[in-house]
C-alpha cells in the first residue's frame, strides 16, 4: 500500500534524510543525514547534517538544533542562517561516535543558542 510521505505541514523522517542544506545565499552546506527524536515526547531533538569529504571519506557529521533549519521549497531544502565557519567549529559526531551521547543535546543548544535567539 502506497502511503504519502509528505503533506503541507508534515514530512516523514525518511524523506528528510538526504535533503540539501544551504546557506541563505543558496550555497550548499551539506545534507540532512538523520534526525534524532526524543522517545517520550516525540519532539525532534536535533538534525545531523553531513558535509565535506569525497566519496564518503572525510565526511563530517554535525548535529544542529532543529530550530536552526528552515524548510524553503524554493531553495530545494533547508536553509541555515548560521555562518559556515561556525557550523564547521560546532559540535561533531565522529564516525565512531554515538549521536545519543549523554549531554550532546545540551552541548548543541549551548553552542548554537546565540544564533537561535537572533532568528
Amino acid at each position: 500500500m502506497d502511503t504519502p510521505d509528505e503533506s503541507i505541514t508534515l514530512i516523514s523522517a525518511g524523506k528528510v534524510q538526504g535533503t540539501p542544506v544551504v546557506d541563505p545565499s543558496g550555497n550548499s552546506l551539506g545534507e540532512i543525514y538523520d534526525v534524532m527524536l526524543e522517545k517520550r515526547t516525540g519532539r525532534v531533538a536535533y538534525a545531523i547534517m553531513s558535509f565535506g569529504g569525497v566519496l564518503g571519506i572525510g565526511k563530517k557529521y554535525h548535529p544542529l538544533p532543529w530550530l536552526a533549519l528552515k524548510y524553503v521549497p524554493e531553495a530545494g531544502g533547508y536553509v541555515v542562517g548560521i555562518p559556515k565557519d561556525a557550523l564547521m567549529d560546532g559540535p561533531t559526531i565522529e564516525n565512531s561516535g554515538a549521536p545519543w551521547e549523554t549531554g550532546l543535546q545540551q552541548k548543541i543548544e549551548g553552542y548554537y543558542g546565540s544564533w537561535l535567539s537572533t532568528a
